[in-house]
């Protein structure tokens, strides 16, 4: 999700965690009086956080805080290491947990409840945590394979519609995939065959997949810019696979940077293959400046803050009313009905069903 959509084709998602700013974020107003340190709020995220110099420079004139952000790795990287350093963190916002992971965090008391402004404009199929506010609801985006459209037409064969699709002969090693165990696409496409076939029936829907020739490779990057066919970076890789799993708004991202601009995406989504991905923001327990903390929260859910994250971090926006660019709206539209998955259920089995997804396809 996020910028990793897009990491070689158009932004490189930094991928190298930004260097430490301050061992504990802030102050809440107990630095000396009038001091920078104790106007300063610390929001701690994934690499793939962005956000217009403008947008968050309004915020700043806005509220008087100025904001410093930690970059801390992958959004499962980040997660542990704030769980990690929860009674001493080094800030005092965390974006960038997501439904897969979000049971971790709040069983480790990661968070404080904080119920932000502008909340009731968020709808509440997000809202996973509506009765405790230890987490707001900020983003959501599709998991989904995306296909390569020229490969099909040329060869007068349909693109694949759904994960049972994916197991017909017709679609026989077209397909590569992340290795769910360390890459975020990879476990958000493994929970979908879970919520789809169920405990009795994913298992065999993988070893049909493996006997498909499905292939397997460390991660988003890899997969999108060197094996998938249908992306500006696995043409110039001379890629072979026209399948891949990746995001619903990577087809607009192909839009956005093509070099020359295309008229229309040169890739689409099986619809039918799609997991919903919700990133949420939280409080951190024990954050040394609560008020900033708060105030940037309330800034997230805002609608300026939300119709600026599409074209940042290729995310969609969980405001009502929130615009999206028109590439979205054309190439790009959220599954109408994605797999989904209770976040407790997925912290219960989570390990389980990846160590088992490993014995079963690596191996």
């Amino acid at each position: 999700m996020q910028n990793k959509t897009f990491v070689a084709v158009a932004v490189g998602l930094g991928l190298v965690a930004a260097p430490a700013l301050s061992a504990c974020g802030s102050t809440d107003g107990k630095g000396a009086a009038g001091s920078t340190e104790s106007k300063t709020v610390t929001l701690v995220s994934h690499d793939s956080w962005a956000v217009s110099k403008s947008v968050l420079a309004d915020f700043e004139k806005q509220s008087g805080y100025k904001v410093k952000v930690l970059k801390d790795g992958d959004a499962g990287q980040a997660v542990n290491k704030a769980i990690l350093t929860k009674d001493n963190p080094q800030g005092d916002v965390f974006f960038g947990v997501d439904n897969t992971l979000l049971s971790r965090a709040l069983d480790n008391g990661l968070f404080q409840p904080y119920e932000a402004k502008g909340l009731a404009q968020v709808g509440g199929q997000y809202q996973l945590d509506a009765k405790k506010h230890r987490v707001t609801p900020i983003d959501f985006g599709d998991i989904c394979v995306n296909y390569d459209k020229a490969y099909f037409a040329a060869h007068k064969l349909a693109p694949p519609a759904s994960f049972d699709d994916l197991l017909k002969p017709a679609y026989n090693n077209l397909l590569v995939t992340e290795n769910a165990s360390t890459s975020s696409p990879g476990l958000g496409f493994l929970l979908g065959t879970a919520a789809k076939y169920g405990d009795g029936g994913w298992e065999g829907y993988w070893k049909k997949l493996k006997a498909n020739g499905v292939k397997v490779v460390d991660g988003w990057e890899q997969a999108y810019n060197e094996e998938f066919s249908g992306s500006a970076g696995g043409k110039k890789a001379k890629a072979d696979r026209p399948l891949v799993v990746s995001y619903a708004s990577s087809p607009p991202a192909e839009v956005i940077y093509g070099d020359p601009k295309p008229a229309t995406a040169p890739t689409g989504v099986a619809t039918g293959t799609c997991f919903r991905q919700i990133e949420f923001a939280g409080l951190l327990s024990n954050a040394g400046h609560s008020e900033g903390g708060k105030a940037l929260i309330d800034f997230l859910v805002g609608k300026e803050f939300q119709e600026d994250m599409p074209l940042n971090m290729f995310v969609y926006p969980v405001v009502k009313g929130a615009a999206v660019p028109a590439e979205f709206t054309r190439f790009g539209p959220a599954a109408k009905d994605p797999e989904t998955m209770d976040p407790a259920k997925i912290a219960d089995r989570r390990d389980q069903w990846v160590k088992s997804w490993t014995s079963l396809v690596l191996k």
